[in-house]
């Protein structure tokens, strides 16, 4: 899904879209992208894929598309822009067929192009195969310079393209669309949800550690039709019922004659990354037979537990610290209310704010209620704390607004590494939490005071084996080793464009 970390040689790899956008990126760990597939022969495909898009779009606001499968021939839209932008009634009629892929892009290197755009599409001896990704390869040096040496016509700077090569060519040598791609998954180090569409059927597969989310749905009963997604929200949307997650080191293969399972790695091991619980994932879709939600509220209930104060209102920064600010307020007794409001339409803009807006700080898309916060100490609650540049600025906002005292409550632990598997964090240096104690960062947000949950409360919060997550933005401990080149090509990536 996600460009590769480049090398400081590689001659593809952008960093003008990057640069630009450093220091107004938001405050926390950005999007995964969003996947989305489903085999449905008599189904309107393409606009039952754009509804599961839709609902996948807080995964990825850069770019979308849509394959679909009419036979043997392929129908692809791909774009820059938000879902609702890049489709409209017409194209998806011109995208008919049984099979259909779909994906929300966001990127964390690289350039940000349209031939970047996903579904991945190449040709192979058996057919096309369109391909979509959440999650990032680490060992993508490699697996381009194997490719390249046999000549296969790379054309995007992604890993994604990459995988959907390796998969043409397996099929190339003589395997089928399940034997080929079976060998390809074991080229690729890292953390991959794939959705894979081909002439004959659709193809789930996670890798070894399920570090990103798959779930499968069904659509009716006769005859049944599948979908896969990224979330269970984007079953919801067009009235599929989940069964299941896909399992780490599983491939699912839905044709004409059903749902086949196969396990290809050998040694499969749950690394679910845990920020898909605490802040990627929608509040409603489910996880573990719950809504995350529910979770996000124990971690709310943990962090009053761990880290009191007394104050006269709480409120989250919305919307995704809502959910545990309620369940701080169930614990700490103290009022839970609304202290800020959000612009929900703001999106993304290309129009960059004047001086003047920029140095107002964030009230493009949050705006405090003075009458509510005049004179009182409140406790303001967060999912996470990257940079701490905006959450500077909100604690300033509160303060400008008339709150006597500003206590900041985050739901997660300090983020002291980055992110190789498909989450944009910025390298070490970066990180505020790595570089400053608690009380260094506290002085610097402008807070009465600051304090973090615990890395125990909130595994044990998800009521889950505690060694089934991914939680190494937290404690350095990657569960997929990370080549030293590819540390090293973030860190040179990053100080080359400040």
């Amino acid at each position: 899904m996600i460009p590769h970390h480049p090398t400081a040689s590689d001659d593809y790899a952008q960093t003008d879209d990057y640069s630009n956008n450093l220091e107004n990126r938001p405050d926390k760990p950005e999007e995964a992208c969003g996947v989305f597939g489903i085999y449905a022969p008599g189904e309107d495909i393409a606009k039952l894929t754009y509804f599961g898009l839709f609902a996948l779009q807080h995964r990825g606001q850069e770019s979308a598309g849509i394959a679909t499968f009419d036979g043997e021939q392929v129908h692809l839209h791909k774009d820059m822009g938000l879902v609702s932008q890049v489709f409209n009634e017409n194209i998806l009629q011109e995208l008919p067929g049984n099979i259909g892929v779909g994906h929300t892009r966001y990127s964390t290197t690289g350039s940000s192009r349209k031939v970047n755009a996903q579904p991945a599409v190449v040709d192979s001896r058996l057919g096309k195969v369109a391909l979509a990704h959440n999650g990032n390869l680490v060992n993508t040096v490699q697996l381009r310079q194997e490719l390249l040496e046999t000549n296969c016509n790379l054309v995007t700077t992604t890993d994604s393209e990459m995988i959907a090569f390796a998969i043409a060519e397996a099929v190339n040598s003589g395997l089928d669309w399940l034997e080929g791609a079976i060998q390809a998954f074991h080229r690729c180090q890292g953390a991959f949800s794939l959705v894979i569409g081909t002439p004959q059927g659709i193809m789930g597969t996670r890798d070894a550690h399920g570090v990103r989310p798959l779930v499968i749905g069904t659509l009716g009963e006769n005859p049944m039709r599948y979908v896969l997604a990224s979330e269970t929200c984007g079953l919801d949307i067009i009235g599929a019922e989940y069964l299941r997650d896909v399992e780490p080191g599983e491939l699912v293969w839905i044709t004409e004659a059903g749902l086949a399972s196969y396990h290809w790695s050998k040694e499969p091991q749950k690394k679910l990354c845990i920020f898909e619980m605490i802040y990627f994932a929608r509040p409603d879709s489910i996880m573990h037979n719950e809504t995350l939600y529910s979770y996000r509220m124990r971690l709310g209930r943990k962090l009053a537990e761990e880290s009191a104060v007394e104050a006269d209102i709480v409120f989250g920064v919305p919307d995704s610290g809502i959910p545990a600010a309620i369940g701080f307020s169930q614990i700490s007794g103290i009022p839970f209310g609304e202290g800020l409001i959000k612009n929900r339409y703001v999106g993304r803009t290309f129009i960059q704010p004047t001086q003047s807006m920029r140095e107002a700080g964030l009230r493009m898309k949050l705006n405090p209620l003075k009458d509510v916060l005049a004179g009182k100490r409140v406790v303001i609650v967060d999912d996470s704390i990257v940079r701490g540049t905006t959450s500077r600025k909100l604690v300033k906002t509160l303060r400008d607004a008339g709150a006597r005292e500003v206590h900041m409550r985050i739901s997660s632990p300090p983020v002291t590494h980055p992110c190789f598997y498909g989450i944009d964090t910025d390298t070490q240096d970066q990180l505020i939490a790595a570089t400053k104690s608690v009380a260094e960062i506290a002085e610097q947000l402008g807070v009465d005071s600051l304090a973090y949950l615990s890395w125990e409360g909130m595994l044990i919060a998800t009521q889950e084996d505690t060694s089934h997550f991914c939680s190494a933005c937290f404690n350095g401990d990657y569960p997929i080793p990370i080549p030293e080149q590819v540390k090293r090509s973030k860190l040179i990536l990053e100080k080359a464009v400040r």
